[in-house]
């Protein structure tokens, strides 16, 4: 069975905007040390764009990303609201994660790799989400090394034996060139259970429209 083909809102939201038959909300969280990217991955993605003077995120930041899906063998357009939030890597705004990841559908914890210290803290965030795997919702764990476009690979090794005994899917990406940044999130399209679409307000609309104009 064909895989549903991906529309990226950013790059042809200028052109025009499809109708989707079918939409879904899809929380996601992103967890991981300060300065290690999480904030300019989520810019890359919702907004394409590289800011390198961005400020660390107080508390946590809040983003809403449209993004559409066709099949490819039904034309059938679907849309995803993609409802990220963004979560401040510092010490004291550990306690507040809880409040964040509770009933996401995915947690992306953003490592760096040129500071090997950083997976320790990855570590740490995926044990607790596993923990609370077990006693409460199902969250989708991702692990991400981001900034490759500085590493040297000096950490390859160690990285991947620590990704094989975590045994989370694992993907690198640089936010500042765009690397891999949209393979993340098709994967996170390509597992979304189907379950979870409901009828598109666009198509509610049109059908009280349609009612409306044939009562007339």
């Amino acid at each position: 069975m064909a895989r549903p083909s991906v529309q990226n809102k950013r790059s042809s939201q200028s052109l025009f905007t499809p109708i989707a038959s079918k939409e879904a909300d899809l929380k996601i969280v992103l967890l991981g040390e300060s300065a290690v990217g999480k904030s300019s991955l989520v810019t890359r993605f919702a907004s394409n764009a590289f800011d390198a003077d961005k400020e660390s995120t107080i508390g946590a930041a809040f983003i809403v990303k449209k993004y559409y899906v066709t099949d490819p063998e039904t034309s059938e357009v679907k849309l995803i609201n993609f409802q990220i939030w963004d979560t401040a890597g510092q010490e004291r705004y550990q306690s507040l994660a809880p409040m964040y990841y509770r009933n996401a559908s995915v947690a992306i914890i953003v490592f760096d790799l040129t500071d090997i210290s950083s997976l320790k803290k990855a570590e740490f965030w995926i044990a607790e989400l596993e923990a609370y795997n077990r006693e409460e919702h199902k969250i989708q764990i991702l692990l991400v090394g981001n900034k490759s476009d500085l590493s040297k690979n000096e950490n390859d090794n160690q990285i991947l034996e620590t990704v094989e005994r975590l045994e989370v899917p694992y993907f690198k990406t640089s936010a500042k060139e765009g690397t891999g940044v949209d393979e993340l999130f098709k994967h996170i399209v390509d597992s979304i259970d189907e379950s979870i679409f409901v009828k598109s307000r666009e198509t509610l609309d049109l059908d009280q429209k349609s009612k409306k104009s044939s009562c007339c």
